[in-house]
């Protein structure tokens, strides 16, 4: 049977972060190397068409198996981005919440994987790039428990002896946690981040 989760807390958070960036935190950098707050805002802003046209089954307006948007960059971000954003989160959960969804094969920048493992990556995306939005702009970040044990079981897989190749690109060097640290911290770990990152160190 195939687990339907629920993508509408992960973006509840990010709206609330996006809804507190201030304009002289654009340039300001986040734990993904070399990117700054605004390249992050256009890289929701990308993902959250891409893993709604994922979800509805609509084709990838380069075609399919072509590659997505390519990679976020601050010039690029839509200067309406504070009421774009929100709409496009809102869009993106309704989108995944049909059944339908998380059925058969669907596509997202140029991959294509099962609906089910695509919409467990866009979650996935949706938690880890909000708490680097969340770091970057100094602002307390939380992850409800569903959430937190999908993103930690995707990537503890991506973790996986044999798993570097497909890791490539996705995560970094998975970063040492402690044993007994909560369970998000471990899920960071596991996707290259360090728990404790601080903008004034930049580690």
């Amino acid at each position: 049977m195939t687990t339907i989760l629920d993508l509408g807390p992960a973006a509840d958070q990010v709206k609330t972060l996006v809804a507190g960036v201030t304009d002289d935190q654009l340039r300001a950098q986040t734990p993904c190397e070399g990117t700054s707050v605004a390249m992050m805002l256009d890289h929701f802003m990308g993902l959250t068409k891409a893993f709604h046209d994922a979800a509805t089954k609509t084709p990838p307006p380069n075609g399919a198996g072509q590659p997505g948007p390519g990679a976020a960059a601050a010039d690029n971000l839509d200067p309406e981005w504070r009421q774009r954003l929100p709409e496009q989160l809102d869009a993106l959960v309704a989108a995944w919440k049909h059944p339908a969804a998380w059925e058969g094969m669907t596509e997202a920048g140029g991959v294509t994987m099962p609906a089910e493992m695509m919409g467990l990556v866009a979650i996935d995306e949706l938690v880890l790039h909000g708490w680097d939005l969340a770091r970057g702009t100094g602002q307390p970040f939380t992850c409800d428990p569903a959430s937190t044990q999908a993103c930690f079981e995707f990537t503890s897989q991506a973790a996986a002896p044999g798993e570097e190749a497909a890791r490539e690109g996705l995560f970094g060097p998975v970063v040492e946690v402690p044993a007994d640290a909560p369970l998000f911290d471990r899920a960071l770990g596991l996707s290259g981040r360090d728990p404790a990152w601080s903008p004034a160190t930049g580690r």
